[in-house]
């Protein structure tokens, strides 16, 4: 195996602390949630409706996939943001624009 390379059914994620682990996945799912936002408000994009259709679905499952792998439990109100697909608030109590629940 060449020197850089990870054994098979390795995650780098799995190679960290649980805390750092969870930060790395927090970070990734704003970063996604940013993305996703972008190709939402790109207006150039919009002009070819095929292929800003296939950036959408490419990024939604993207979100996806990075959803599942949230260490759990996961924030209760971040996870009712994220099942409902409710992303602007999702990113919005990652970024701790939202209060937490009274």
């Amino acid at each position: 195996m060449h020197a850089c390379a990870k054994r098979s059914g390795v995650s780098s994620f799995s190679l960290l602390k649980p805390r750092e682990h969870m930060e790395t996945q927090t970070q990734e799912l704003a970063s996604t949630l940013r993305e996703r936002l972008a190709i939402i408000r790109d207006e150039a994009s919009r002009k070819n409706v095929e292929a800003h259709m296939e950036r959408l679905r490419l990024i939604s499952e993207k979100l996806d996939a990075i959803v599942a792998t949230l260490p759990r439990p996961v924030d209760p109100q971040l996870a009712h943001f994220l099942e409902r697909r409710s992303y602007d608030k999702a990113l919005a109590r990652l970024e701790g624009r939202l209060d937490d629940p009274v």
